[in-house]
């Protein structure tokens, strides 16, 4: 790897470390020609399926695209960005074990729902609220009477 700082073409790998839920490999590096230490994470290339949007077009699949919605739907909420990027590798892996060569989009949309209504209910709302295109403020509050029985059932299976 070449050294960002002086662009020389060797590098020697000075740790090694699992890292987000053992998906990558975290390496800090040093560079034999300047000595500046640096990090890098190291990820299996893998194939995953097509997205299927909703206008037919196909697309490759894209882990910002969820990071972003993720980190808008969480702005100003209390959540720890380690936690994002643990629900994206759920997403990408959910996408993995289908084993289809193409998904729709809507099921993405609904992963990203499932895991953000189980973290953080206000996240929920407001990613709920652009996901399914809500038009009014009665919207919102079906959307929210939904969650609020199902927290209470939750609660009451114990």
């Amino acid at each position: 790897m070449h050294c960002p700082f002086c662009n020389a073409p060797d590098t020697k790998v000075v740790d090694s470390r699992l890292a987000t839920e053992g998906v990558q490999v975290r390496r800090r590096r040093e560079c034999l020609e300047c000595g500046e230490r640096f990090t890098t994470f190291e990820s299996a290339e893998l194939s995953l399926p097509r997205v299927v949007k909703s206008d037919g077009n196909r697309e490759r699949f894209d882990e910002e695209k969820i990071r972003r919605g993720l980190i808008k739907a969480l702005e100003k909420r209390p959540v720890a960005s380690e936690r994002i990027d643990e629900m994206v590798n759920h997403i990408t892996k959910l996408m993995m074990a289908e084993g289809s060569r193409e998904i729709p989009s809507s099921q993405i949309g609904e992963w990203v729902m499932q895991a953000l209504r189980e973290l953080d209910q206000v996240a929920y709302v407001r990613f709920a609220s652009v996901y399914r295109s809500f038009q009014d403020v009665n919207a919102f509050r079906e959307e929210i009477e939904k969650l609020v029985q199902a927290t209470a059932a939750k609660a009451e299976r114990g």
